[in-house]
């Protein structure tokens, strides 16, 4: 197969890749991240690349989450996944997949909110007891469990989630 047909989708188009030669989709998105069709006036994007320090990433993130962008949420906490050490990416990717069921829940994809909820909480309640930089663990444990009992139920939408960071005392 010629490198040219590689990158090739089935529909015979040619895929957006950065530098390195990675899939990326320049594609305008609306506020859910789903892409819109080329010349489309999308929302502006937030780039998974930057990498900001775990405090930076959470302010952004819990940002997004108040506007309403649990995609872009995503997109930052999945940045800040890829760049944190070994001990705690299994925290920033559990982070990262409960925006991303947020984001099916929005959508209106119960099946794939369930799966992205159930993931992430799985993956944050097995981190260190005292989680890092006042993740408020249990309590994104206890909306994660009751957001997919809800769901299961055939609920249509999704109580908004707890703040990422406990409140200082």
């Amino acid at each position: 197969m010629a490198e040219e047909d590689a990158r090739r989708t089935v529909t015979g188009t040619e895929r957006d890749r950065d530098e390195q030669g990675r899939a990326r989709n320049s594609r305008p998105r609306d506020g859910l991240g789903r892409p819109l069709p080329r010349g489309s006036a999308g929302v502006p994007t937030t780039d998974d690349t930057i990498v900001r320090p775990p405090r930076g990433a959470l302010v952004e993130a819990q940002r997004l989450l108040d506007m309403g962008a649990p995609f872009h949420a995503h997109e930052v906490l999945e940045g800040a996944w890829k760049a944190a050490p070994a001990e705690e990416r299994e925290l920033w990717q559990g982070l990262a997949q409960l925006a991303v069921g947020l984001t099916h829940a929005a959508r209106g994809n119960r099946t794939g909110a369930v799966a992205l909820l159930t993931r992430g909480r799985e993956r944050i309640a097995a981190g260190a007891p005292e989680p890092p930089y006042g993740i408020d663990v249990p309590a994104l444990v206890r909306w994660a469990d009751a957001a997919v009992v809800g769901l299961a139920n055939g609920a249509d939408v999704v109580d908004a989630p707890p703040r990422l960071v406990r409140d200082p005392a």
